[in-house]
C-alpha cells in the first residue's frame, strides 16, 4: 500500500504543517490524523524537534479514536520516557484505558492526578466521562453540577450538562444550562438553535412562541442554518394552527411559515439541481414571497421579549 507521502506527493513538513492546523482548527478527523502521523512519526521522527512531543499526543488521541492500541501505547511509551512526572501524561494513560474499558484503573490515574493537583479540571472531567460511559447519569449530572458550582464559566462542561439532561428528558434544566451558554456567548447559532428544539419538545404555546423566536434568532446569526429554518417552520406552524390564539396572531405565523417553506424549497431546488432530482416541496401559500423583513421582524419580537 502506498504511503500518504507517495500517495498525495507531500513532504514531511506539509504533513507536519497539515497536524498542526488540525489541532489549531480543534478537527477530530481521526483516521487522516492516524494516517498522516503514523507515516511522520516513524519515517521522519528525527526531524520534528520538539514538535514531535505534541504530535505524539495529538495521533495518540487520534488512535484511541481508531481503535489502534497499538499506536497509541507506542506514543505513551514516548510520551512516558520523556515526561516521566507529567500529569498530562497521567491523564493521556488514564485515556487509553479507559478506551480498554478498564474504568477502576483509569479512574486511579485521575485520582492520582488530583490528590497532586484538585483544580486539575481535565481529571475531573475525565472522571465524569467515565460515570457516562458507565451509563451512570444521574452521578454524572451531580458530578458536573458539583464541577460547575466551583467552574462557573466552562461551556463546555454546561453543554455536556444540557445533554445529559436531555437525554433524561428533564428539558427545564437541560433549557436552563442553555440560557447560561447564551449569556456567555450570546452570537453562536448552535446555541439559540439548541435552546430552540427544548422549547419545542417542553410544547406548550408559551414555549412555542419562544423557540420560534429562538429558531428565528439562529437564523439571523446563521442564515445557512437548515435546522433552524425547519424549526422555524414547525413552530410557527404550530402556533398556526393552535386554536388558543387569535387571527391576528394565526395570520402572522402562517406568514412566517410560508417564508421558512419558501427559503427551504428554494435551498434544495439548489442542491438537489446539481443530483438531477425533484426537490423536497414543503406546503406554502402565496405568502411565501414574503421578503426578510419578515424575519428582521421576528428578531425583533425575540429581542423585544427578553
Amino acid at each position: 500500500m502506498a504511503s500518504v507521502s507517495e500517495l498525495y506527493d507531500v513532504g514531511w513538513e506539509e504533513m507536519r504543517d497539515k497536524l498542526r492546523k488540525w489541532r489549531e482548527d480543534n478537527c477530530r478527523n481521526s483516521e487522516q490524523i492516524v494516517d498522516v502521523g503514523e507515516e511522520l512519526i516513524s519515517e521522519h521522527g528525527s526531524k520534528l524537534g520538539d514538535d514531535i512531543w505534541i504530535i505524539y499526543e495529538q495521533v495518540m488521541i487520534a488512535a484511541l479514536d481508531c481503535s489502534r492500541d497499538d499506536l497509541a501505547l507506542t506514543c505513551l511509551q514516548e510520551l512516558r520516557k520523556q515526561f516521566p512526572d507529567s500529569h498530562r501524561v497521567k491523564r493521556l494513560s488514564g485515556m487509553r484505558l479507559e478506551a480498554l474499558e478498564r474504568y477502576d484503573e483509569a479512574n486511579k490515574h485521575y485520582d492520582a492526578i488530583l490528590q497532586d493537583d484538585p483544580t486539575n479540571t481535565a481529571a475531573r472531567k475525565r472522571k465524569i466521562s467515565i460515570l457516562k460511559a458507565q451509563g451512570k447519569s444521574a452521578e454524572a449530572i451531580r458530578e458536573l453540577n458539583e464541577y460547575l458550582e466551583q467552574f462557573v464559566g466552562d461551556q463546555e462542561a454546561w453543554h455536556e450538562l444540557s445533554e445529559l439532561y436531555i437525554n433524561e428528558h428533564d428539558y427545564g434544566k437541560a433549557a436552563f444550562c442553555l440560557e447560561e451558554l447564551m449569556m456567555t456567548n450570546p452570537h453562536n447559532h448552535l446555541y439559540c438553535e439548541q435552546y430552540a428544539e427544548v422549547k419545542y419538545t417542553q410544547g406548550g404555546l408559551e414555549n412555542l412562541e419562544l423557540s420560534r423566536k429562538y429558531f428565528a434568532q439562529a437564523l439571523r446569526l446563521n442564515n445557512r442554518n437548515m435546522r433552524a429554518l425547519f424549526g422555524l417552520y414547525m413552530s410557527a406552524s404550530h402556533i398556526a394552527a393552535s386554536p388558543k390564539v387569535g387571527a391576528k396572531v394565526k395570520k402572522d405565523n402562517m406568514k412566517y411559515a410560508a417564508w421558512a417553506a419558501t427559503q427551504i424549497n428554494r435551498a434544495y431546488k439548489v442542491s438537489q439541481a446539481w443530483m438531477g432530482h425533484s426537490a423536497l416541496t414543503l406546503p406554502c401559500t402565496p405568502a411565501s414571497q414574503t421578503s426578510f423583513s419578515q424575519l428582521d421582524k421576528l428578531i425583533l419580537q425575540a429581542q423585544e421579549s427578553r
